[in-house]
C-alpha cells in the first residue's frame, strides 16, 4: 500500500443508541477516496455527543493517534463540526495534523489542510473561524430559545427533569457493566472493550471515567 495514498475515515454522530448511524457519512467518504486514487486503511466510528471535549472523543483521539503513528497521507472526515465541539479544539486538531504532516479533507466545505501541491491551505484557519463562529451563534439562538419555552412552561405549571427512580445508582450500573469493567481491569483497551461486550466505545469511555478503572 502505497503509504501517499493511505486514508483513513472518522465518522461521528452525536446519537449514543442506534437513532443515528454513521453508515452513510462512511459510505461518502468511501466513494470519495476511491474516486481519488486513495486505499483506506481504517475506518473510525464514533458515537457520541458533539458538546463532548477532544478529551472525551476516545475513537477520535486514537484515530489521530493512529494516523500520525502509521504516516497516513489523509484523514477523511464529513465536515468540520465532527473534528471538536468549538472552533479552538477544531484548530488544535488542524495544528496537530498540520504539525506532523497528515492532511484532512473535509467533504461537506470542500476543504482541507494541505493543497494539491502540498503547501498549507492559507485559508483554512479563517474559514474555520467564521464557519465556528456563525455555528457558535445559532447554538446560541436555540439555547436562548429553549430556555425562553422552558421559563413559560414552567410558569404554567408544567415540570420538567427525570422521573423520580429514573436515574440509576452506582451500584446498579456497577451490577449493568460488569462485564465492561472486568475487561478493563485486565487492561483490554476501550475498543476491545466495546466488541467484546456489545456496548458502544462511548459507553465504555463513560464507565471507565466513572469507576476510575
Amino acid at each position: 500500500m502505497d503509504s501517499m495514498k493511505k486514508a483513513v475515515i472518522y465518522a461521528r454522530v452525536s446519537s449514543v443508541g442506534d437513532r443515528q448511524s454513521t453508515a452513510r457519512q462512511v459510505a461518502d467518504l468511501t466513494q470519495y477516496a476511491t474516486t481519488n486514487g486513495m486505499v483506506v486503511a481504517e475506518i473510525y466510528e464514533e458515537h457520541i455527543s458533539g458538546a463532548a471535549k477532544n478529551e472525551e472523543r476516545p475513537v477520535l483521539c486514537e484515530c489521530l493517534d493512529y494516523c500520525i503513528a502509521n504516516g497516513i497521507h489523509t484523514l477523511l472526515i464529513s465536515e468540520l463540526s465532527r473534528l471538536g465541539r468549538n472552533v479552538d479544539e477544531v484548530l488544535a486538531n488542524v495544528k496537530r495534523c498540520k504539525d506532523n504532516n497528515l492532511n484532512i479533507y473535509f467533504q461537506k466545505e470542500n476543504i482541507s489542510i494541505f493543497q494539491a501541491d502540498g503547501s498549507k491551505n492559507p485559508f483554512l484557519n479563517i474559514f474555520i473561524s467564521v464557519l465556528g463562529t456563525c455555528a457558535e451563534m445559532e447554538r446560541e439562538a436555540i439555547k436562548f430559545r429553549l430556555d425562553s419555552g422552558l421559563k413559560r412552561y414552567r410558569e404554567q405549571g408544567g415540570k420538567v427533569g427525570r422521573k423520580v427512580g429514573s436515574v440509576k445508582t452506582k451500584e446498579k450500573k456497577q451490577e449493568e457493566y460488569a462485564k465492561v469493567l472486568r475487561c478493563l481491569k485486565q487492561g483490554k483497551s476501550i475498543r476491545d472493550t466495546s466488541v467484546l461486550c456489545g456496548v458502544s466505545v462511548s459507553t465504555v469511555f463513560r464507565v471507565k471515567r466513572e469507576f476510575g478503572v
